[in-house]
């Protein structure tokens, strides 16, 4: 405690409350989605998905018209760059083109030794479900 003490009593007051604000800040889970619903660029989404809202906030990671081509190496990168704040408390909103899906889950996979979560859409009830994926689970 005294070495604790030390330490925040030679900070700066902003640069204490921002300290105290990173250790008590709720943190929220977030929801990616993968790819902006398809005619969002018209004004005119297929569909909605506010409802996942109550997972998390949504965080829209590529434009529409995303599409992995032969040289994936670029694509990856600013996945990669996209996902580095995903936790294993977050979401995935499966939407847009499978080839992109796949390398995403791939990547969260990578990040969390084969954890994750993804939200999946019930016609029936018209709400979101929460999936926990495990790959390692027998």
């Amino acid at each position: 405690m005294l070495l604790l003490t030390k330490v925040w009593s030679g900070m700066k007051i902003d640069e204490y409350k921002k300290n105290v604000n990173s250790l008590t800040q709720d943190t929220k889970p977030k929801v990616y989605l993968i790819q902006e619903i398809p005619g969002t660029s018209k004004l005119e989404p297929k569909y909605n998905v506010l409802g996942a809202q109550k997972y998390g906030e949504i965080i829209t990671m590529l434009p529409e018209f995303s599409q992995l081509i032969l040289s994936p190496g670029p694509l990856i990168i600013k996945l990669r760059t996209l996902l580095k704040n995903y936790t294993s408390q977050d979401f995935l909103l499966l939407s847009g083109d499978p080839a992109i899906i796949g390398v995403v889950c791939s990547i969260v996979c990578e990040m969390t030794n084969g954890k994750y979560k993804l939200l999946k859409w019930d016609r029936q009830e018209k709400t979101y479900y929460p999936i926990e994926i495990n790959i390692h689970q027998k």
